[in-house]
């Protein structure tokens, strides 16, 4: 599923902040809302840009419909059924998305894409109450568990699917980066499938090798950050999927003289590598989950 794996990184022995999670000791699945604090989101910013407000409609949106979107921006020009969508000859639908770019006074080679819903995918009440197991779990390995969150929100969300190229588990690890991270993973046993063990094998990742990754590419760019940081969350939420060699690839390219949130917008609008489009959507859906769970129960 993600690049990440195509190269393994050597295990770094570096010393990690202890991480405490501050909720109630007999706090129950439907409270774990008080551990989603999106209140940052809001006053930073975040969820305010088109890309979260975009996915936000499409996780929670049927199969059934779409949305006419504006690919460099995701900014919604309207919601259809897919049906009528469907029921369009090419001409007609390349009439449709001319006339979208003119009455947006977009350029012409803009494209103007048909997202469907994919509130079947992102099963949120499902998922909803292991993310306390996750947040505590990640806690006691000693890594911040908003990557707990972020990532079983958006990885296979209250499913036990494997992907297409063999990503398995509630943290949809690889089979060579389970092993790595000290799991099981034979043909008679598979830990991934394990909650307890895939959030260690999950968090492991990102302690030994994602958050080491993503300071060395920022430090090559002399750019400051902050662990707890959002933006440098997100970020290290990209290793983690694209793998560090296609970050430092778009990083490269954008040549960035500062962190923040800018850099993450501009890793949304570039490509390089094998940083393409699934990459850049990555922490548009983290954005846009935590948004959304964060909303669930109030």
């Amino acid at each position: 599923m993600r690049l990440l794996f195509l190269i393994l990184f050597p295990i770094l022995s570096i010393a990690q902040p202890t991480y405490k999670v501050d909720i109630e000791e007999d706090i129950k699945p439907e409270n774990v809302h008080h551990v989603i604090n999106a209140a940052a989101l809001h006053s930073e910013g975040w969820s305010k840009l088109p890309q979260p407000i975009f996915w936000k409609q499409v996780m929670t949106l049927s199969p059934d419909s779409c949305l006419i979107n504006v690919a460099s921006s995701r900014v919604i020009i309207q919601k259809m059924s897919l049906i009528d969508y469907d029921k369009m000859s090419n001409d007609e639908k390349n009439a449709f998305r001319d006339s979208i770019r003119t009455a947006n006074n977009l350029a012409k080679d803009e494209r103007i894409f048909r997202t469907i819903g994919k509130n079947d995918f992102f099963k949120f009440d499902k998922v909803y109450p292991t993310l306390i197991d996750g947040v505590i779990e990640f806690g006691n390995n000693g890594v911040d568990s908003w990557y707990a969150q972020a990532i079983l929100l958006i990885e296979s969300p209250g499913q036990m699917k494997k992907s297409r190229v063999g990503a398995y588990g509630p943290f949809q690890l690889m089979p060579a980066v389970a092993r790595a991270q000290g799991l099981i993973v034979n043909r008679s046993i598979d830990e991934r499938s394990d909650f307890k063990r895939s959030a260690y094998g999950s968090s492991q990742l990102i302690k030994r090798v994602c958050i080491p990754e993503a300071k060395k590419i920022l430090d090559a760019q002399n750019i400051t950050y902050k662990e707890t940081d959002i933006w440098f969350r997100l970020f290290v939420l990209h290793v983690y999927h694209a793998g560090a060699m296609n970050v430092k690839a778009v990083v490269n390219l954008i040549n960035p003289s500062e962190g923040g949130q800018e850099l993450i917008k501009a890793m949304w609008q570039n490509t390089a590598a094998q940083f393409g489009n699934n990459s850049q959507n990555y922490s548009q859906l983290a954005l846009a989950s935590q948004l959304i769970i964060s909303e669930l129960k109030q």
